[in-house]
């Protein structure tokens, strides 16, 4: 976005449980710092056209104290209550466009399309309401996105995407989703693919991690242990659990339990492998990544069913981008 001179300030968290943290990611380049003021985010957009950091105490107090609220109440999972949560800290931010990447399925908060919906229509209700020009992408996370689950593996992935290569759906959705919120910024024959095969993007991104004190030509960190799932049989691999994958993740140090645990920048699991791809019994899977190999048996059993393999000549009927919502 920042290549074509929209600004844009992305307010991020960290992780608990099997979902990731944007935070916890980019803390795995040497010395990026989250906590920005302010000002620090202002002259940032203003200088860079890019800001990922912290959410300040000040943004939204309320929503902090209703969701200690959710929590206690068993309403976490109230959909008036989490689109509430998120606008209004959306809206907060002064953004005049919106577009939002609402998950569905077994590695996403909404595991059913209907509850994903009435979320995404929701949202984009409360934005248009508050003069927030808002649109939701309904996508698929039944597979996990790119080939990566983890912290430090995917700042790698993420460069590479911005190198010009990567996974293909990382590809297929930051594009659209970029096309989505250039034609909201007034810009809809703008193309950034071509942001990402010409460097320009890779530029942006180096400039946006030296500005928060990160260096971006650092070594990123890396697990001490690894061990490797092989496929069981021969076939076509038709399902990859997201959900499994991400638990295991979080079970190999790459997630939380609790917000005070610490997590290991380079563990997570590298996946070799997706929907649709001829695989052979003893070929590599999954490797398992992680500081402290006693983690690897737990990680072990959550993927226990997270693969199925079905004969040749299967195709997996998976579509990335399910429906477009404004």
């Amino acid at each position: 976005m920042a290549v074509f001179g929209v600004a844009v300030p992305q307010l991020s968290g960290r992780g608990l449980g099997h979902t990731g943290g944007t935070l916890d990611k980019l803390e795995a380049i040497p010395g990026w710092r989250a906590n920005l003021s302010n000002e620090e985010i202002m002259a940032q957009l203003a200088d860079v056209g890019a800001v990922i950091c912290a959410a300040g105490t000040g943004l939204a107090p309320a929503d902090k104290k209703l969701y200690a609220l959710r929590d206690v109440t068993g309403t976490v999972e109230a959909i008036p209550l989490i689109a509430s949560s998120i606008m209004s800290k959306k809206i907060a931010e002064g953004t005049g466009s919106l577009v939002l990447d609402v998950k569905v399925g077994s590695g996403a908060f909404m595991k059913d399309e209907a509850n994903a919906r009435e979320l995404a229509e929701t949202m984009v209700a409360l934005g248009q309401d508050a003069g927030v020009n808002t649109v939701a992408l309904l996508t698929n996370m039944s597979t996990p996105l790119g080939l990566t689950a983890g912290n430090a593996i995917e700042v790698e992935e993420s460069v590479e995407v911005l190198a010009g290569g990567g996974p293909a759906d990382v590809v297929e959705l930051t594009v659209r989703l970029a096309e989505e919120m250039l034609a909201a910024a007034g810009q809809p024959d703008a193309d950034p693919a071509a942001a990402l095969r010409d460097g320009r993007a890779m530029d942006v991104w180096r400039r946006m991690i030296s500005a928060q004190g990160g260096d971006p030509d650092a070594s990123l960190p890396q697990a001490r242990e690894s061990e490797t799932i092989y496929a069981p049989a021969d076939g076509v691999l038709m399902e990859l659990d997201a959900l499994s994958v991400g638990v295991a993740a979080w079970r190999l140090g790459a997630g939380r339990a609790r917000k005070e645990d610490q997590v290991q920048a380079g563990a997570g699991v590298r996946m070799h492998a997706k929907p649709g791809a001829p695989v052979r019994a003893g070929q590599p899977l999954m490797t398992l990544l992680t500081d402290t190999p006693e983690k690897f048996d737990r990680a072990r059993e959550a993927l226990e069913h997270a693969v199925i393999i079905a004969p040749e000549g299967s195709r997996p009927a998976q579509k990335l981008i399910i429906d477009r919502i404004s």
